[in-house]
């Protein structure tokens, strides 16, 4: 097969999205010998090397969160690109100007199309200030993805809404996987849990992804000043970068790593105790996978993301999603039975084993043949 991926971000920021995509386009290069070309724009800094051939397109700065690029269209030099290539699908990994527009020029060339859902958008507005906006951005959606041929969901329950909003019965699991050998309790470091000032006795709370407002963070901030009153063994970690940081600079005794990554990364994880991840705007849960394949007891909020991998109250606690007085006591009881907590971290280690790589690239390329061969 030839394909042709769109991408908002494909590799200048690391995210759970584009290392999802790049992990498909290795396995499809590397393991099954097709051709991948990526569209996506760039900085001059990237955050790591892409796989596939990459052809960057002319973007600007995203206003409200300048880290990101946005692409205003698609410019001739990628349409003819694009023709030259001749794939035999495309593959739309974000709904913005560029996504859109190659979809438009792919139906123009009589190229099937299918898009993947990484995050909901939608559920972002609240954080800016743009909550009035949500109905326009769902109208977007919906036409986005009822225009593809087939849609990709990363979780059995955003499958079911995706077809709700199709109408139809062309959508498709792609879930993620976890690498168990990077992210292991072996990893756990107690002279780096020391240097850091926590004793054996301290019970370690993480949070750990990028630190943006939609991430939760303010019910993180909340819920560990609650848990610091009842306890002074309670400490917070925060593994991530971002423009929300100064969010936790008044929370006592953060510890702040910054961005982390392979080995450093997985120590991180690995010396905490709990996850509080209290984010709803996932399409996926990759840090509560990964904090699960650590050993760790993960609370999370009652998102579909986090209810795709979590059996409540056995290999992790679900909340609802806006009740910090929820978060507050199942933390603070699995701070106080510490047989408790390492009995949900070794089940959740366990359950993680159902989450591969390698096949959930097989489940999206196993829809590309599927679209291909019905177009």
């Amino acid at each position: 097969m030839r394909v042709a991926l769109f991408s908002g971000n494909y590799n200048y920021l690391r995210e759970g999205a584009n290392q999802a995509l790049n992990r498909l386009v290795r396995f499809l290069e590397e393991e099954e010998g097709h051709s991948v070309r990526v569209y996506s724009p760039v900085t001059e800094t990237p955050a790591f090397e892409p796989a596939g051939t990459l052809i960057p397109v002319p973007s600007v700065a995203l206003p409200v969160r300048s880290e990101f690029r946005l692409a205003l269209g698609l410019p001739r030099a990628v349409r003819d690109d694009m023709r030259r290539f001749s794939p035999d699908i495309v593959h739309l990994s974000t709904p913005d100007i560029l996504g859109t527009r190659a979809l438009s020029f792919a139906r123009q060339l009589g190229i099937p199309v299918i898009a993947s859902q990484h995050t909901r958008f939608e559920t972002y507005l609240e954080y800016y200030r743009l909550g009035w906006a949500r109905p326009l951005l769902e109208a977007h959606l919906r036409r986005f993805y009822r225009r593809c041929d087939h849609v990709l969901a990363p979780t059995p329950a955003l499958v079911v809404a995706m077809k709700r909003v199709r109408g139809d019965e062309r959508v498709s699991l792609w879930s993620r996987g976890v690498d168990r050998t990077l992210f292991d309790p072996a990893r756990r470091d107690d002279e780096w849990r020391r240097l850091h000032g926590w004793s054996d006795a301290d019970v370690v709370v993480l949070f750990f992804g990028r630190l943006v407002a939609e991430k939760g963070i303010d019910h993180f901030v909340a819920t560990l000043r609650r848990l610091q009153r009842r306890s002074a063994n309670i400490h917070p970690l925060i593994v991530g970068a971002g423009p929300a940081a100064n969010a936790f600079a008044g929370l006592p005794n953060a510890v702040l790593t910054g961005h982390l990554d392979g080995e450093q990364l997985a120590r991180a994880v690995a010396s905490a105790d709990i996850l509080l991840q209290p984010s709803t705007t996932e399409g996926f849960g990759n840090v509560v996978l990964e904090a699960m394949a650590s050993g760790l007891a993960v609370v999370s909020a009652a998102a579909a993301s986090s209810e795709a991998l979590i059996e409540h109250d056995r290999t992790g606690i679900l909340c609802p999603p806006d009740d910090i007085g929820s978060y507050e006591q199942a933390i603070m009881a699995l701070v106080e039975v510490p047989e408790r907590r390492r009995e949900i971290g070794a089940a959740a280690r366990l359950a993680s084993e159902g989450f591969s790589w390698t096949n959930a690239s097989r489940q999206a390329a196993h829809a590309y043949r599927v679209v291909i061969a019905a177009s």
